[in-house]
Protein backbone atom coordinates (compact mmCIF):
# COMPACT_ATOMS: atom_id res chain seq x y z
CA UNK A 1 0.00 0.00 0.00
CA UNK A 2 1.41 3.35 -1.06
CA UNK A 3 1.80 6.41 1.17
CA UNK A 4 -0.96 8.24 -0.72
CA UNK A 5 -3.41 5.41 -0.04
CA UNK A 6 -2.49 5.41 3.66
CA UNK A 7 -3.19 9.16 3.90
CA UNK A 8 -6.50 8.68 2.07
CA UNK A 9 -7.59 5.95 4.53
CA UNK A 10 -6.53 8.03 7.52
CA UNK A 11 -8.46 10.98 6.17
CA UNK A 12 -11.57 8.85 5.72
CA UNK A 13 -11.17 7.43 9.23
CA UNK A 14 -10.78 10.90 10.77
CA UNK A 15 -13.78 12.14 8.82
CA UNK A 16 -15.83 9.17 10.01
CA UNK A 17 -14.66 9.76 13.58
CA UNK A 18 -15.60 13.45 13.47
CA UNK A 19 -19.00 12.59 12.02
CA UNK A 20 -19.65 10.11 14.82
CA UNK A 21 -18.63 12.65 17.44
CA UNK A 22 -20.97 15.26 15.93
CA UNK A 23 -23.85 12.78 15.79
CA UNK A 24 -23.18 11.74 19.37
CA UNK A 25 -23.33 15.37 20.53
CA UNK A 26 -26.53 15.90 18.56
CA UNK A 27 -28.09 12.84 20.15
CA UNK A 28 -26.99 14.01 23.59
CA UNK A 29 -28.38 17.48 22.92
CA UNK A 30 -31.69 16.07 21.74
CA UNK A 31 -31.86 13.76 24.73
CA UNK A 32 -31.04 16.58 27.14
CA UNK A 33 -33.72 18.85 25.67
CA UNK A 34 -36.30 16.07 25.96
CA UNK A 35 -35.70 15.49 29.67
CA UNK A 36 -35.21 18.99 31.06
CA UNK A 37 -38.16 18.15 33.27
CA UNK A 38 -39.50 14.70 34.12
CA UNK A 39 -43.24 14.31 34.70
CA UNK A 40 -44.14 10.93 36.18
CA UNK A 41 -47.01 9.21 37.92
CA UNK A 42 -45.67 7.22 40.85
CA UNK A 43 -47.87 5.55 43.42
CA UNK A 44 -50.50 8.03 44.53
CA UNK A 45 -48.59 11.08 43.28
CA UNK A 46 -47.57 13.09 40.29
CA UNK A 47 -43.83 13.73 40.48
CA UNK A 48 -42.09 16.68 38.82
CA UNK A 49 -38.29 16.45 38.56
CA UNK A 50 -36.38 19.51 37.36
CA UNK A 51 -33.65 17.85 35.33
CA UNK A 52 -30.99 20.38 34.35
CA UNK A 53 -28.40 19.59 37.04
CA UNK A 54 -25.49 21.04 35.04
CA UNK A 55 -27.35 24.37 35.09
CA UNK A 56 -28.50 23.98 38.72
CA UNK A 57 -31.96 23.19 37.36
CA UNK A 58 -32.45 26.76 36.16
CA UNK A 59 -35.99 27.24 34.92
CA UNK A 60 -36.61 28.01 31.25
CA UNK A 61 -39.74 28.57 29.18
CA UNK A 62 -39.76 25.05 27.78
CA UNK A 63 -39.84 23.58 31.30
CA UNK A 64 -42.68 25.89 32.31
CA UNK A 65 -44.69 24.84 29.25
CA UNK A 66 -44.29 21.19 30.20
CA UNK A 67 -45.06 21.60 33.91
CA UNK A 68 -48.12 23.85 33.71
CA UNK A 69 -50.49 21.61 31.68
CA UNK A 70 -49.41 18.49 33.57
CA UNK A 71 -50.04 20.20 36.90
CA UNK A 72 -53.53 21.07 35.68
CA UNK A 73 -54.13 17.49 34.53
CA UNK A 74 -53.04 16.04 37.86
CA UNK A 75 -55.20 18.53 39.71
CA UNK A 76 -58.24 17.13 37.89
CA UNK A 77 -57.16 13.46 38.01
CA UNK A 78 -59.06 11.53 40.74
CA UNK A 79 -56.22 9.00 40.96
CA UNK A 80 -53.60 11.66 41.78
CA UNK A 81 -53.70 12.62 45.46
CA UNK A 82 -50.61 14.78 45.78
CA UNK A 83 -47.95 16.44 43.68
CA UNK A 84 -44.23 16.31 44.50
CA UNK A 85 -41.63 18.56 42.92
CA UNK A 86 -37.87 18.11 43.32
CA UNK A 87 -34.57 18.86 41.60
CA UNK A 88 -32.10 16.42 40.07
CA UNK A 89 -28.39 16.28 40.84
CA UNK A 90 -28.27 16.95 44.57
CA UNK A 91 -26.84 20.49 44.34
CA UNK A 92 -29.95 22.48 43.58
CA UNK A 93 -33.71 22.36 43.70
CA UNK A 94 -33.79 25.27 41.25
CA UNK A 95 -31.30 28.13 41.24
CA UNK A 96 -33.74 30.50 39.50
CA UNK A 97 -34.89 31.48 36.06
CA UNK A 98 -32.58 31.30 33.07
CA UNK A 99 -31.68 35.00 33.28
CA UNK A 100 -29.09 34.91 30.52
CA UNK A 101 -31.65 33.67 28.00
CA UNK A 102 -34.19 36.24 29.18
CA UNK A 103 -31.61 39.03 28.99
CA UNK A 104 -30.55 38.15 25.46
CA UNK A 105 -34.18 37.90 24.35
CA UNK A 106 -35.03 41.22 25.97
CA UNK A 107 -32.14 43.02 24.30
CA UNK A 108 -33.25 41.61 20.97
CA UNK A 109 -36.87 42.62 21.63
CA UNK A 110 -37.94 39.02 21.29
CA UNK A 111 -41.36 37.99 22.56
CA UNK A 112 -39.84 35.39 24.89
CA UNK A 113 -39.10 38.17 27.39
CA UNK A 114 -42.86 38.65 27.69
CA UNK A 115 -43.82 35.00 27.41
CA UNK A 116 -41.39 33.80 30.06
CA UNK A 117 -42.63 36.10 32.82
CA UNK A 118 -46.30 35.72 31.87
CA UNK A 119 -46.21 31.93 31.79
CA UNK A 120 -43.95 31.65 34.84
CA UNK A 121 -46.39 33.74 36.88
CA UNK A 122 -49.30 31.69 35.58
CA UNK A 123 -47.49 28.59 36.89
CA UNK A 124 -46.82 30.30 40.24
CA UNK A 125 -50.52 31.08 40.52
CA UNK A 126 -51.50 27.52 39.57
CA UNK A 127 -49.28 26.21 42.36
CA UNK A 128 -50.75 28.67 44.86
CA UNK A 129 -54.31 27.73 43.95
CA UNK A 130 -53.74 24.00 43.40
CA UNK A 131 -56.47 21.91 45.04
CA UNK A 132 -54.16 18.92 45.50
CA UNK A 133 -51.52 18.84 48.27
CA UNK A 134 -48.26 20.12 46.77
CA UNK A 135 -44.95 19.04 48.32
CA UNK A 136 -41.74 20.82 47.29
CA UNK A 137 -38.47 19.15 48.30
CA UNK A 138 -36.25 22.24 48.38
CA UNK A 139 -32.97 20.40 48.81
CA UNK A 140 -29.96 22.47 47.69
CA UNK A 141 -29.96 25.89 46.05
CA UNK A 142 -33.42 27.45 45.91
CA UNK A 143 -33.43 30.98 44.56
CA UNK A 144 -35.64 33.27 42.49
CA UNK A 145 -37.71 31.17 40.10
CA UNK A 146 -37.06 28.11 42.25
CA UNK A 147 -38.73 29.87 45.16
CA UNK A 148 -41.74 30.54 42.92
CA UNK A 149 -42.00 26.81 42.19
CA UNK A 150 -42.09 25.94 45.89
CA UNK A 151 -43.10 28.65 48.35
CA UNK A 152 -46.73 28.95 47.18
CA UNK A 153 -47.39 25.24 47.68
CA UNK A 154 -48.85 23.80 50.86
CA UNK A 155 -45.71 21.95 51.97
CA UNK A 156 -42.04 22.90 51.58
CA UNK A 157 -39.37 20.57 52.93
CA UNK A 158 -35.88 21.95 53.59
CA UNK A 159 -32.71 20.02 54.42
CA UNK A 160 -29.36 20.99 55.91
CA UNK A 161 -28.17 21.63 52.34
CA UNK A 162 -30.95 24.05 51.43
CA UNK A 163 -29.82 27.51 50.38
CA UNK A 164 -32.51 30.17 49.98
CA UNK A 165 -32.18 33.68 48.58
CA UNK A 166 -34.02 36.27 46.55
CA UNK A 167 -31.00 38.06 44.98
CA UNK A 168 -32.82 40.04 42.28
CA UNK A 169 -31.84 43.54 43.44
CA UNK A 170 -28.27 42.59 42.54
CA UNK A 171 -29.23 42.04 38.90
CA UNK A 172 -31.42 45.08 38.39
CA UNK A 173 -34.69 43.23 38.88
CA UNK A 174 -36.97 42.71 41.93
CA UNK A 175 -37.97 39.63 43.96
CA UNK A 176 -40.75 38.47 41.69
CA UNK A 177 -42.56 35.08 41.33
CA UNK A 178 -44.94 36.25 44.06
CA UNK A 179 -42.24 37.70 46.30
CA UNK A 180 -44.48 40.70 46.82
CA UNK A 181 -46.97 38.31 48.43
CA UNK A 182 -44.97 35.95 50.64
CA UNK A 183 -42.07 38.18 51.72
CA UNK A 184 -44.08 40.86 53.58
CA UNK A 185 -45.95 38.05 55.36
CA UNK A 186 -42.82 36.64 57.04
CA UNK A 187 -42.18 37.45 60.68
CA UNK A 188 -41.65 41.13 61.46
CA UNK A 189 -39.73 42.93 58.74
CA UNK A 190 -37.69 39.85 57.80
CA UNK A 191 -39.11 39.72 54.28
CA UNK A 192 -38.11 43.32 53.58
CA UNK A 193 -34.60 42.57 54.81
CA UNK A 194 -34.29 39.45 52.64
CA UNK A 195 -35.70 41.24 49.60
CA UNK A 196 -33.50 44.32 49.73
CA UNK A 197 -30.21 42.67 50.74
CA UNK A 198 -30.53 39.24 49.06
CA UNK A 199 -29.38 37.69 52.36
CA UNK A 200 -28.90 33.93 52.12
CA UNK A 201 -30.53 31.48 54.51
CA UNK A 202 -29.09 28.00 54.89
CA UNK A 203 -30.32 24.69 56.24
CA UNK A 204 -32.64 24.83 59.23
CA UNK A 205 -32.74 28.64 59.00
CA UNK A 206 -34.91 28.25 55.88
CA UNK A 207 -37.47 26.55 58.13
CA UNK A 208 -37.01 28.98 61.03
CA UNK A 209 -37.69 31.92 58.70
CA UNK A 210 -40.98 30.41 57.57
CA UNK A 211 -39.90 29.69 53.98
CA UNK A 212 -40.10 25.94 54.59
CA UNK A 213 -42.90 24.22 56.48
CA UNK A 214 -40.72 21.25 57.48
CA UNK A 215 -37.06 20.28 57.94
CA UNK A 216 -35.74 16.79 57.17
CA UNK A 217 -32.18 15.45 57.27
CA UNK A 218 -31.08 15.02 53.65
CA UNK A 219 -30.16 11.36 54.12
CA UNK A 220 -33.82 10.69 54.93
CA UNK A 221 -35.24 12.59 51.95
CA UNK A 222 -35.44 9.52 49.71
CA UNK A 223 -37.25 7.54 52.41
CA UNK A 224 -39.68 10.42 52.92
CA UNK A 225 -40.54 10.45 49.23
CA UNK A 226 -41.06 6.69 49.23
CA UNK A 227 -43.38 6.89 52.22
CA UNK A 228 -45.41 9.65 50.59
CA UNK A 229 -45.74 7.68 47.35
CA UNK A 230 -46.83 4.58 49.29
CA UNK A 231 -49.82 6.30 50.90
CA UNK A 232 -53.22 4.96 49.86
CA UNK A 233 -55.66 7.69 48.77
CA UNK A 234 -54.15 10.12 51.29
CA UNK A 235 -55.84 13.24 52.57
CA UNK A 236 -53.98 16.47 53.23
CA UNK A 237 -53.88 15.47 56.91
CA UNK A 238 -52.32 12.07 56.10
CA UNK A 239 -49.57 13.80 54.12
CA UNK A 240 -49.00 16.33 56.89
CA UNK A 241 -48.68 13.48 59.43
CA UNK A 242 -45.89 11.85 57.42
CA UNK A 243 -44.04 15.15 57.02
CA UNK A 244 -44.49 15.99 60.71
CA UNK A 245 -43.08 12.60 61.72
CA UNK A 246 -39.94 13.04 59.63
CA UNK A 247 -39.55 16.62 60.83
CA UNK A 248 -39.76 15.51 64.48
CA UNK A 249 -37.05 12.89 63.92
CA UNK A 250 -34.60 15.22 62.18
CA UNK A 251 -31.42 15.67 64.21
CA UNK A 252 -29.13 17.99 62.24
CA UNK A 253 -28.82 21.45 63.85
CA UNK A 254 -31.94 20.81 65.94
CA UNK A 255 -30.61 22.97 68.79
CA UNK A 256 -29.28 25.73 66.54
CA UNK A 257 -30.83 29.17 66.99
CA UNK A 258 -32.00 31.18 63.98
CA UNK A 259 -29.00 32.93 62.41
CA UNK A 260 -30.77 36.32 62.52
CA UNK A 261 -32.36 35.88 65.93
CA UNK A 262 -30.02 38.28 67.74
CA UNK A 263 -30.56 40.91 65.04
CA UNK A 264 -34.32 40.62 64.56
CA UNK A 265 -35.26 43.54 66.83
CA UNK A 266 -32.95 45.82 64.89
CA UNK A 267 -34.03 44.43 61.53
CA UNK A 268 -37.63 45.11 62.50
CA UNK A 269 -36.70 48.67 63.39
CA UNK A 270 -34.43 49.46 60.42
CA UNK A 271 -36.62 47.94 57.71
CA UNK A 272 -39.97 49.21 58.96
CA UNK A 273 -39.24 52.52 57.21
CA UNK A 274 -41.40 53.57 54.27
CA UNK A 275 -38.51 54.68 52.06
CA UNK A 276 -35.15 53.34 51.01
CA UNK A 277 -33.65 56.64 52.15
CA UNK A 278 -34.88 56.09 55.70
CA UNK A 279 -33.65 52.48 55.77
CA UNK A 280 -30.20 53.66 54.68
CA UNK A 281 -30.25 56.37 57.32
CA UNK A 282 -31.30 53.86 59.99
CA UNK A 283 -28.35 51.62 59.12
CA UNK A 284 -25.93 54.53 59.09
CA UNK A 285 -27.12 55.82 62.44
CA UNK A 286 -26.89 52.40 64.08
CA UNK A 287 -23.26 51.99 63.07
CA UNK A 288 -22.90 48.42 64.39
CA UNK A 289 -20.83 45.96 62.40
CA UNK A 290 -23.95 44.09 61.28
CA UNK A 291 -25.67 47.32 60.21
CA UNK A 292 -22.62 48.50 58.27
CA UNK A 293 -22.33 45.11 56.62
CA UNK A 294 -25.91 45.42 55.32
CA UNK A 295 -25.19 48.98 54.24
CA UNK A 296 -22.24 47.75 52.21
CA UNK A 297 -24.46 45.12 50.56
CA UNK A 298 -27.20 47.60 49.72
CA UNK A 299 -24.58 49.92 48.25
CA UNK A 300 -23.91 47.31 45.55
CA UNK A 301 -27.54 46.93 44.53
CA UNK A 302 -29.40 48.67 41.73
CA UNK A 303 -30.91 51.85 43.21
CA UNK A 304 -33.87 51.44 40.86
CA UNK A 305 -34.41 47.86 42.05
CA UNK A 306 -34.26 48.90 45.70
CA UNK A 307 -36.96 51.50 45.15
CA UNK A 308 -39.16 49.15 43.14
CA UNK A 309 -38.74 46.29 45.63
CA UNK A 310 -39.70 48.30 48.69
CA UNK A 311 -42.81 49.64 46.98
CA UNK A 312 -43.63 46.16 45.61
CA UNK A 313 -43.65 44.63 49.11
CA UNK A 314 -45.60 47.51 50.62
CA UNK A 315 -48.25 47.14 47.93
CA UNK A 316 -48.22 43.35 48.08
CA UNK A 317 -48.74 43.15 51.83
CA UNK A 318 -52.46 43.85 51.34
CA UNK A 319 -53.00 42.12 47.98
CA UNK A 320 -53.90 38.55 47.07
CA UNK A 321 -51.34 36.37 45.32
CA UNK A 322 -53.21 36.84 42.06
CA UNK A 323 -53.15 40.63 42.41
CA UNK A 324 -49.45 40.56 43.27
CA UNK A 325 -48.58 38.46 40.22
CA UNK A 326 -50.48 40.87 37.98
CA UNK A 327 -48.53 43.76 39.49
CA UNK A 328 -45.25 41.90 39.13
CA UNK A 329 -45.88 41.14 35.48
CA UNK A 330 -46.28 44.85 34.83
CA UNK A 331 -43.09 45.57 36.75
CA UNK A 332 -41.16 42.84 34.92
CA UNK A 333 -41.99 44.37 31.55
CA UNK A 334 -41.00 47.82 32.78
CA UNK A 335 -37.64 46.36 33.85
CA UNK A 336 -37.20 44.71 30.45
CA UNK A 337 -37.51 48.16 28.91
CA UNK A 338 -34.86 49.62 31.21
CA UNK A 339 -31.11 49.38 31.62
CA UNK A 340 -30.27 47.83 34.99
CA UNK A 341 -31.41 44.25 34.37
CA UNK A 342 -29.13 43.86 31.36
CA UNK A 343 -26.26 45.50 33.24
CA UNK A 344 -26.79 43.22 36.25
CA UNK A 345 -26.81 40.08 34.11
CA UNK A 346 -23.69 41.30 32.28
CA UNK A 347 -21.84 41.56 35.58
CA UNK A 348 -23.12 38.18 36.77
CA UNK A 349 -21.78 36.51 33.62
CA UNK A 350 -18.35 38.04 34.26
CA UNK A 351 -18.28 36.89 37.88
CA UNK A 352 -19.28 33.38 36.77
CA UNK A 353 -16.48 33.25 34.20
CA UNK A 354 -13.94 34.63 36.66
CA UNK A 355 -14.96 32.20 39.40
CA UNK A 356 -14.20 29.31 37.02
CA UNK A 357 -10.96 30.84 35.80
CA UNK A 358 -12.31 31.26 32.28
CA UNK A 359 -11.31 34.05 29.88
CA UNK A 360 -13.82 36.77 29.03
CA UNK A 361 -13.34 35.99 25.31
CA UNK A 362 -14.03 39.02 23.13
CA UNK A 363 -17.62 39.69 24.14
CA UNK A 364 -18.35 43.38 23.84
CA UNK A 365 -19.24 45.12 27.07
CA UNK A 366 -17.72 42.45 29.33
CA UNK A 367 -14.63 44.36 30.37
CA UNK A 368 -15.29 44.12 34.11
CA UNK A 369 -17.83 43.12 36.71
CA UNK A 370 -18.56 46.62 37.96
CA UNK A 371 -22.27 47.41 37.67
CA UNK A 372 -23.10 50.75 36.09
CA UNK A 373 -26.56 51.27 37.51
CA UNK A 374 -28.90 53.91 36.17
CA UNK A 375 -31.51 55.97 37.95
CA UNK A 376 -34.79 55.69 36.10
CA UNK A 377 -34.04 56.01 32.41
CA UNK A 378 -30.96 58.21 32.82
CA UNK A 379 -27.55 56.57 32.44
CA UNK A 380 -25.32 58.54 34.77
CA UNK A 381 -21.98 57.10 33.76
CA UNK A 382 -20.41 54.86 31.11
CA UNK A 383 -20.06 51.12 31.70
CA UNK A 384 -16.48 51.02 32.83
CA UNK A 385 -14.94 50.91 36.25
CA UNK A 386 -14.22 54.42 37.60
CA UNK A 387 -11.02 55.37 39.36
CA UNK A 388 -12.90 55.64 42.66
CA UNK A 389 -16.06 53.93 43.93
CA UNK A 390 -19.28 55.62 42.89
CA UNK A 391 -21.43 56.89 45.78
CA UNK A 392 -24.48 54.82 44.95
CA UNK A 393 -26.07 55.45 48.32
CA UNK A 394 -26.03 59.19 47.72
CA UNK A 395 -27.65 58.55 44.35
CA UNK A 396 -30.39 56.54 46.05
CA UNK A 397 -30.98 59.31 48.57
CA UNK A 398 -31.27 61.88 45.80
CA UNK A 399 -33.71 59.92 43.65
CA UNK A 400 -37.48 60.10 44.28
CA UNK A 401 -39.75 57.23 43.30
CA UNK A 402 -40.70 58.18 39.72
CA UNK A 403 -44.29 58.86 38.80
CA UNK A 404 -43.89 56.57 35.79
CA UNK A 405 -43.45 53.57 38.10
CA UNK A 406 -46.61 54.49 40.00
CA UNK A 407 -48.42 54.06 36.69
CA UNK A 408 -46.50 50.86 35.97
CA UNK A 409 -47.74 49.23 39.18
CA UNK A 410 -51.41 49.95 38.49
CA UNK A 411 -52.08 50.49 34.82
CA UNK A 412 -49.64 48.73 32.48
CA UNK A 413 -51.70 46.44 30.24
CA UNK A 414 -51.59 42.76 31.16
CA UNK A 415 -52.14 40.00 28.56
CA UNK A 416 -55.70 38.72 28.63
CA UNK A 417 -54.53 35.15 29.20
CA UNK A 418 -52.76 36.15 32.42
CA UNK A 419 -55.80 38.07 33.66
CA UNK A 420 -58.15 35.19 32.89
CA UNK A 421 -55.93 32.62 34.56
CA UNK A 422 -55.46 34.71 37.69
CA UNK A 423 -59.04 35.90 38.07
CA UNK A 424 -60.47 32.41 37.80
CA UNK A 425 -58.36 31.04 40.64
CA UNK A 426 -59.01 31.23 44.35
CA UNK A 427 -56.44 30.80 47.08
CA UNK A 428 -56.92 27.68 49.19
Amino acid sequence: MGLQQVWRLMSRFNSFKRTNIILQHLRMSKHTDAVEVLLERKGCAGVITLNRPKFLNALNLSMIRHIYPQLKNWEQDPETFLIIIKGAGGKAFCAGGDIRAISEAGKANQKIAQDFFREEYMLNNAIGSCRKPYVALIHGITMGGGVGLSVHGQFRVATEKSLFAMPETAIGLFPDVGGGYFLPRLQGELGYFLALTGFRLKGRDVYAAGIATHFVDSEKLGMLEEDLLALKSPSKENIADVLDAYHAKSKIDQDKSFILEEHMDKINSWFSANTVEQIVENLQQDGSSFALEQLKVINKMSPTSLKITLRQLKEGSSKTLQEVLTMEYRLSQACMGGHDFYEGVRAEVILLLQSHGLPLLSTAGLENSFCCWSLGKVHLFPCKKPSSPLPLLSLVLAWPFPAALNATITSLPVPEQLNIDIEKKHMT
